[in-house]
């Protein structure tokens, strides 16, 4: 593809927007069919899945059209939408049928097919293929722009350079580095080969011919903006445009996170806490924390220094929404953030600067306004705040995956209870409450573990721990315990949840 025809992508976009034009449109598609068709079959390898996402892509470019700017290079567009919508259409499909589908990735990744020839090529084609838009997909937007262009487009290297606005030595630069790139990816992943192989094997293998009639389909719904599509099609679109935005939404949140993390070498110096070294009246119990006293005492606000080992903490409700009055000894500064705000766990909390380690005593026992005044003071006294964001991370969902296990039935306690020997026995608690425990108590799982049960009763649970201090158990054997108890599964996947960052003071 020229670098004229590169160019004229965007007319051809700005002719439909402007003028709805059925021709223009209708070109691109028949142009970019079969690179979206086969970005979408190499992640989900189904023919007919991808055929219903490469028209949801192309939806998606057509209610866009008229906000893309000047410097999109559409394959590249393309590209990344078309992953976007493959990965919703696999969440859809995992969580409708987890088991057929790990079985169907699985003989993805032990490369089961025909090999095309030549031999080499085939073999390093099967290695790469289920790995490829994961990989690409870690680039930079220049690199993956470049390797799509020059690769997947088959443009020559002065074209490429035209396409980004660079030379062609700069073309050829940035494609030799992306593509050297890519080779250390699939190093890690146990494939062998030369950065030449990988560039050959990618131009000849990425692009299948999409089916003949999908063209002609794709433009049709796409025009329609979706009206015509089927539900499942309308699905993918919803949630590949999430994704996008989601996307979008982190660019800079992952910038400033890489800048948060770049400072996390500075020492803060803490102001001395105040004044007076003695303990205060309100620290002063030997049995832990007393609930009594935080109800007895004046509007305080004091964070000092900890007197008491015995850790331990006390609320009492003063009144709608999460101002509720504290008493707590023995905190570290990250779990008075986190509690500051909103009861974030360690699994959910990013601490982007170094926190001092001694730990501290405090009591907040203000009428109301407590939760602000609490991050007021933290703030004063440490020099951190906390920011809410989204980021896309590691997580486990919790799973049923036997509805009909005998472990898994209403509880019979009337009330909650908890108790920790050589295992965690948990008596009428609710799958939330379940789920906190495994992030927070003895296990301390470091992802954030998310509900997808849909259970709404409180159960029975007893999970063996480690009896030999305090290290999470064998992931494995939790997994197993889960499962064979309780019919429940931890799954591994990537998605976008809240977290607290936890920060130096601007």
């Amino acid at each position: 593809m020229s670098v004229k025809i590169m160019n004229d992508d965007l007319s051809l976009l700005r002719e439909y927007a402007r003028r709805n034009s059925e021709e223009a449109f209708t070109t691109l598609v028949t142009r970019h069919v079969a690179l979206v068709y086969s970005v979408a079959l190499r992640q989900v390898r189904d023919p007919h899945l991808a055929e219903e996402i490469t028209q949801a892509v192309f939806i998606i470019l057509a209610r866009k059209a008229g906000s893309l700017g000047d410097k999109t290079i559409l394959p590249g567009w393309l590209c990344r939408t078309a992953r976007y919508a493959s990965a919703n259409a696999l969440t859809i499909q995992r969580r409708r049928q987890r088991r057929e589908q790990e079985a169907h990735m699985q003989n993805i990744l032990t490369g089961d097919g025909d090999a095309p020839s030549p031999q080499v090529q085939a073999e390093t084609w099967n290695q790469i293929a289920p790995l490829l838009d994961a990989a690409m997909e870690k680039l930079g937007q220049k690199d993956h722009d470049a390797l799509v262009l020059r690769f997947f487009e088959g443009l020559n290297f002065a074209e490429v350079g035209a396409t980004l606005g660079a030379s062609e030595d700069a073309a050829k630069m940035r494609v030799s580095r992306a593509l050297e790139k890519l080779r250390k990816y699939f190093f890690k992943r146990g494939v062998t080969c030369t950065a030449a192989t990988l560039g050959e094997t990618i131009s000849a293998n990425s692009v299948q011919a999409a089916p003949a009639l999908l063209a002609k389909t794709a433009t049709a719904v796409a025009l329609a903006k979706g009206a015509t599509a089927s539900l499942s099609t309308l699905t993918l679109i919803k949630g590949a445009l999430k994704i996008m935005a989601w996307t979008k939404a982190q660019t800079m949140v992952v910038a400033t996170a890489i800048v948060l993390l770049a400072a996390g070498t500075t020492t803060i110096t803490v102001k001395e806490i105040e004044k007076s070294s003695g303990p205060q009246w309100w620290q002063d119990f030997d049995n832990g924390v007393n609930v009594e006293v935080l109800r007895k005492a004046p509007p305080l606000m004091e964070i000092r220094p900890t007197v008491n080992t015995n850790g331990g903490s006390a609320e009492v409700g003063s009144g709608s929404g999460n101002e509720e009055q504290r008493l707590a000894m023995a905190y570290s500064v990250q779990q008075m953030v986190r509690d500051a705000y909103g009861s974030w766990t360690d699994a959910r909390t990013i601490v982007a600067t170094q926190l001092p380690s001694e730990r501290y005593d405090f009591i907040d026992s203000l009428p109301k306004g407590a939760t602000q005044a609490f991050k007021d003071a933290i703030k004063a006294k440490f020099g951190v705040t906390g920011n809410v964001v989204t980021v896309v991370t590691n997580v486990l969902l919790l799973q049923v995956k036997n509805s009909h296990s005998p472990g898994l039935r209403p509880s019979s306690s009337e009330l909650e209870s908890s108790a920790i020997s050589d295992e965690m026995s948990l008596d009428g608690v609710t799958i939330g409450q379940l789920v906190w425990n495994l992030e927070v108590n003895e296990f301390q799982i470091p992802v954030p573990v998310i509900d997808e049960t849909g259970l709404t009763n409180r159960y029975d649970f007893e999970i063996p721990r480690e009896t030999s201090g305090t290290k999470p158990p064998n992931f494995d054997e939790l997994n197993k315990t889960l499962f064979d108890n309780y019919g429940l599964e931890l799954v591994p996947t990537n998605l976008p949840i809240q977290m607290l960052v936890v920060d130096k003071v601007k």
